[in-house]
C-alpha cells in the first residue's frame, strides 16, 4: 500500500475518498466514527463563531448532500454497504446536534460542546427507532447518512436540554 492509496478501492487523493473518510480521519484504528465525530468539532466550532446556527444548519446539510455522493461512490468501489471509514455521516449528524446548542447564549461552551459529543456518540452507537430502521432499510448511501441526522435530531434535543440544566 503507498501512501496515495487507502488500501480500500479509491486512491486517498480521490475527492469522494478524502471528503467520505472526513480528510482521513476516517482511516484512524479501531473507532472511526468516534474519530469522524471529533474531527467535526473544531469546524462547527468555526461555523458557529462565524456564522451562528444558521452556518451551522447549512454547512449540515451541505455535507449532507455532499455525503450523499462521496459516502456512495466510497462504498461501490470497496463493494461495502457501509464502511466503517466512511465519517462524513457523522460530521453531519455531529454538526446537526450542536445546532440546537447554537441557538443557546452558551453555543461555544467547550463542556457542552463534550456533552455533544457523547450524547452524539450514544445515539449513534446504540441506534434507537427510527436510527435503526433507517441504518439497516434505506438503500446505498441514503442508509449510510440518514441514520446519522436521525442521530443528530435526538442528541440534539438531549443536548439542548441538558445546556439548560448545567447552565440554567
Amino acid at each position: 500500500m503507498t501512501e496515495r492509496d487507502t488500501g480500500r478501492g479509491l486512491s486517498f487523493w480521490h475527492p469522494a475518498s478524502l471528503l467520505a473518510t472526513w480528510f482521513g480521519s476516517g482511516l484512524l484504528p479501531r473507532v472511526p466514527g468516534t474519530w469522524g465525530s471529533l474531527a467535526a468539532l473544531p469546524f462547527a466550532y468555526v461555523l458557529t463563531l462565524a456564522g451562528g446556527p444558521w452556518a451551522l444548519l447549512a454547512a449540515a446539510g451541505l455535507v449532507f448532500l455532499v455525503g450523499l455522493w462521496a459516502s456512495g461512490v466510497y462504498a461501490t468501489a470497496n463493494g461495502v454497504h457501509d464502511p466503517g471509514q466512511v465519517v462524513i455521516d457523522e460530521v453531519a449528524g455531529q454538526w446537526l446536534t450542536l445546532v440546537p446548542l447554537a441557538l443557546t447564549p452558551f453555543a461555544l461552551e467547550p463542556v457542552l460542546y463534550g456533552v455533544a459529543f457523547l450524547t452524539f456518540r450514544v445515539f449513534d452507537v446504540l441506534k434507537p427507532w427510527p436510527v435503526s430502521y433507517f441504518d439497516q432499510n434505506l438503500p446505498g448511501a441514503w442508509g449510510i447518512m440518514v441514520d446519522d441526522i436521525a442521530a443528530g435530531v435526538y442528541a440534539g434535543v438531549v443536548t439542548f436540554s441538558l445546556a439548560y440544566l448545567i447552565y440554567p
